[in-house]
């Protein structure tokens, strides 16, 4: 999962309510999205052993049988729950925009009149590229690189691009303090991979990233479009060299260096820090934290060295790219083919009303975000209509027993001081876990001007308001009680420095949770990622921040020397697992969401044997209870990807694929060998010793 914000679960007796849910599953056989009782038996590939692909076993059958959509460069489970909060939210938007005005005042009117801009898309052809002409008019007269720089300030609430990130985060050595935060940028493909790598998929995005360049600067009428284009490639090729690999780019102790402006100045001279903090409304910004130390001052050199005509040019295409999806249908046409066919192979472009709930709503992984939406707005209608509160109180319950599973496994670590262990507990004590909604708004609206008639406007629109929220809350206390993620977002989040876990409202359905279903599928399934997120805060990263939230060594030597030792062994058990002919996994870049797949489905199981309460696990459909909570983790990462996607996943994601995230895991439990009979000689077999047992 991902690692979002906060409802703080009580850690209550379970007594009869876990029992009563159990007794509710088995007798409700109505309403569920799989089966009879929470997993799709006809999804089992019985030709397939579980010692030799537990995945294929659990999912070859579906796998077979289903082919990805030709809009999507994948089809998941978790996909299909996509779809079905899509539904609910192009229902209610187009509800919303045939009740609006052009310039209404109330929450639903922005909503609906946000989304009925962007599907006009008569008008909008008919404007061209006219709404970002103003802005490519002032990049034309820009005659020095501070106001390029300047531009680059923009980047957070504007149209426009940036040599580096800019963000405001918590400050790890003071976590009760945001501060201005910074992170190597300047690129336009997903990882400098992209730039650098020699295989002949590399070489085919990198062909059509020039010519997507070239295409962009010439609907816009810049000069000398293939030229222009090529030097910018080159120069993009520059700053990938200077980036850190996303595996280094993970050390949270190394991407903390704090510095002040002026010392920011003096060690990456080349760029015009004060111009570019002006224009991001920090111009009274002292002090910054810089995450990859090293690219700074060789990005900023980059900056200095590049012909003016150059840098303008680059500020011209990453305008048109970060507006395209907005604009006529040939900017918009060109942004798929590049991002989603290029990249993902993905055949066909999603219909607009997907893409206008993505404009309004922003991404439901909560990962990758437009600029500029109205997604609160958004999540709190489609809370009032399509979320219970029952259900958010039966996952509490679920929750409150993965807690206490996780205390019990932390109590027993022999090989953590009775100190490390003090403050281990200390920490989980503090996380706030929050399920499905936030208890109060988390924006203001009132003063957001949107338009019926103006696309381009609203997103700039929103970004501001957006981007003035963060930098407001700058001089103020960190707000640990503050969501980042919303209710439509279907994704599970980890904060490390709030010890702040999230599980939203969309995220509330099958195959990760259904209240009808077998109590052991849902323990395998939200269980095992509730257990992911907790594990979090004690991976390889989470581990080096305190119950203060503080970023600092709280372990022993000989601790992190005997953890280091574990991870590594289940750092290389995945990169040995290839993907594609010659590409592996990356052990390094997965290990934290590895750490927290092992960590939760152990948890999960603890779990669900307490839940119990002493009582045996009942046979359903012949299948034992530890067998339906390895089954519920299996059936939650169904799905398959093209090729494509999965070498863009194995590249730039700190997720392992799909398959290694079930096959991985199981292979590390001894419950698993128990449950399904696994024998050495199996491939999936591991001797004992070598089964990495970490919490």
């Amino acid at each position: 999962m991902s690692k979002c914000r906060r409802l703080t679960v009580s850690l209550y007796a379970l007594g009869t309510l876990m029992i009563h849910g159990l007794a509710h599953a088995q007798e409700t056989k109505r309403d569920l999205s799989y089966g009879n009782w929470g997993f799709d038996l006809t999804a089992i590939d019985s030709s397939v052993s579980p010692g030799a692909d537990f995945f294929g076993y659990a999912n070859g059958a579906w796998l077979q049988r289903t082919a990805i959509p030709s809009d999507k460069s994948r089809i998941t489970l978790r996909a299909l729950m996509t779809d079905r909060t899509e539904a609910h939210l192009r229902a209610l938007l187009e509800a919303a925009a045939q009740q609006t005005g052009q310039t209404p005042g109330d929450l639903s009117g922005k909503v609906g009149a946000f989304y009925k801009a962007f599907m006009a898309e008569d008008a909008i052809e008919a404007q061209g590229p006219g709404p970002i002409m103003p802005k490519m008019a002032a990049i034309t007269a820009m005659s020095a690189r501070e106001g390029v720089a300047a531009m680059m300030g923009r980047a957070s609430y504007d149209f426009a691009g940036s040599f580096f990130g800019l963000y405001i985060d918590i400050d790890a050595k003071h976590p009760t303090q945001y501060v201005v935060s910074l992170n190597q940028g300047g690129l336009g493909l997903p990882d400098r991979d992209y730039y650098l790598k020699a295989g002949p998929k590399f070489v085919q995005v990198r062909t059509a990233y020039q010519a997507y360049v070239e295409r962009l600067l010439t609907l816009v009428g810049w000069p000398a479009p293939a030229e222009n284009a090529k030097q910018i490639v080159a120069m993009e090729i520059r700053i990938a060299e200077a980036h850190w690999s996303r595996a280094e780019a993970r050390e949270l102790d190394q991407t903390y260096n704090p510095m002040t402006v002026v010392e920011l100045e003096a060690f990456a001279p080349g760029f015009p820090w004060r111009q570019y903090l002006a224009e991001a409304k920090l111009a009274s910004a002292v002090r910054v934290v810089v995450a990859e130390k090293s690219a700074f001052p060789k990005i900023a050199d980059i900056f200095a060295a590049a012909p003016l005509d150059t840098l303008l040019a680059w500020q011209a295409f990453h305008t048109a790219n970060k507006a395209a999806r907005y604009l006529s249908k040939s900017f918009a046409d060109a942004h798929f083919e590049m991002y989603e066919k290029a990249i993902l192979d993905q055949a066909e472009q999603q219909a607009r009303w997907k893409r206008g709930i993505f404009a309004v709503s922003g991404d439901f992984n909560g990962t990758s975000d437009p600029l500029g939406h109205m997604s609160w707005a958004v999540g709190q209608l489609y809370v009032e209509r399509h979320f219970s509160t029952a259900t958010k109180d039966r996952v509490e319950i679920l929750i409150g027993n993965l807690v206490r599973a996780f205390r019990a496994r932390l109590e027993k670590r022999d090989w953590m001081s009775s100190a490390t262990k003090a403050v281990a507990l200390e920490k989980l004590d503090s996380l706030i876990i929050q399920v499905g909604f936030p208890n109060k708004p988390q924006r203001n609206y009132t003063r957001l001007i949107v338009r019926d008639d103006d696309p381009v406007g609203n997103v700039r629109r929103a970004a501001g308001l957006d981007w003035d929220f963060h930098v407001d809350r700058l001089p103020n206390p960190v707000d640990r009680n503050a969501w980042p993620c919303t209710p439509q977002v279907n994704n599970a989040f980890n904060m490390f420095y709030e010890r702040n876990l999230t599980f939203p409202a969309a995220f509330m359905q099958a195959p990760i949770y259904d209240p009808n279903a077998d109590h052991a599928v849902n323990y395998g399934a939200l269980g095992a990622i509730v257990g992911h997120e907790i594990t979090h805060s004690f991976d390889d990263q989470g581990r080096k921040i305190d119950a203060k939230g503080q970023l600092r060594d709280w372990w022993t030597g000989e601790e992190i020397k005997v953890f280091g030792a574990r991870a590594a062994e289940l750092g290389r058990q995945y990169s040995a697992f290839e993907a594609l002919p010659g590409l592996h996994v990356n052990g390094q870049l997965t290990l934290g969401e590895n750490i927290a797949d092992l960590g939760g489905l152990t948890m999960a199981l603890d779990a669900y044997h307490a839940s119990l309460q002493g009582k045996p696990a009942p046979v359903i459909d012949g299948l034992t209870g530890d067998q339906r909570v390895f089954l519920g983790w299996a059936q939650a990462w169904r799905g398959k990807l093209s090729e494509a996607a999965l070498r863009n996943l194995v590249t730039a994601d700190p997720h392992a694929p799909r398959q290694y995230r079930v096959n991985g895991v199981v292979r590390n439990m001894d419950e698993w060998y128990t449950a399904f009979g696994v024998k050495p000689g199996d491939k999936l077999y591991l001797e004992p010793d070598r089964r990495v047992r970490i919490w």
